[in-house]
């Protein structure tokens, strides 16, 4: 929050004002996320907004740094296992963050703060989360080639992707399984072999 010299900001506006443009950006899309919007439904004025951020992209950059969209999976004693734990949120309906942000998808093409905004909210947790798997692989003894992990990496973000934007609603669990065996195993499979054990 960039802010202005002067009176303190409120954190408990900052807070209401954040909560009414997820609201806004997960019900009605980025379309419509406006000061005037947000003024209205938090019952403050828009010089409030201003203060805190010069722009509504930079407004939700502030509101997409808050979510979680990917989270570390437990060790599950497995590659496999632990790339079906990441991939499991496949098969359940978007929450509220996860429409906010795919609302933010289209017009973070042509805006740098939605841009960064959805980096710091899917693309950077996920990297983690892969390399993570990656590492327990590795220490398992089932090391997986830097180059390998990174298509790995790049094709649960494609799926992620069509997640937020296909507007398919969820995957089953059965599809969900036929990614993760014939899509996404064989990507990191050593060469000759199927399925990574």
């Amino acid at each position: 929050m960039s802010g202005t010299p002067g009176r303190p900001l409120s954190p408990e506006l900052s807070e209401q004002l954040l909560t009414v443009a997820v609201d806004i950006l997960a019900q009605e899309g980025w379309g419509k996320l406006n000061s005037d919007r947000v003024a209205t439904r938090a019952r403050a004025g828009k010089a409030g907004i201003y203060r805190r951020w010069p722009t509504m992209a930079a407004m939700a950059r502030s509101a997409a740094a808050r979510f979680t969209l990917v989270e570390v999976p437990a060790d599950h004693g497995s590659l496999r296992d632990d790339l079906a734990a990441l991939v499991e949120r496949w098969c359940r309906p978007l929450d509220r963050e996860e429409r906010a942000a795919a609302s933010l998808v289209g017009a973070a093409r042509h805006e740098e703060d939605l841009r960064a905004a959805l980096d710091t909210a899917l693309v950077h947790p996920l990297a983690e989360a892969v390399e993570t798997i990656g590492a327990r692989a590795a220490a398992r003894g089932q090391e997986v080639p830097p180059a390998r992990l990174a298509l790995l990496g790049s094709v649960v973000e494609a799926f992620w992707w069509q997640r937020y934007t296909a507007d398919r609603g969820p995957m089953s669990r059965e599809d969900v399984q036929r990614v993760l065996d014939e899509v996404l195993l064989p990507v990191v499979a050593p060469d000759g072999e199927r399925t990574p054990v």
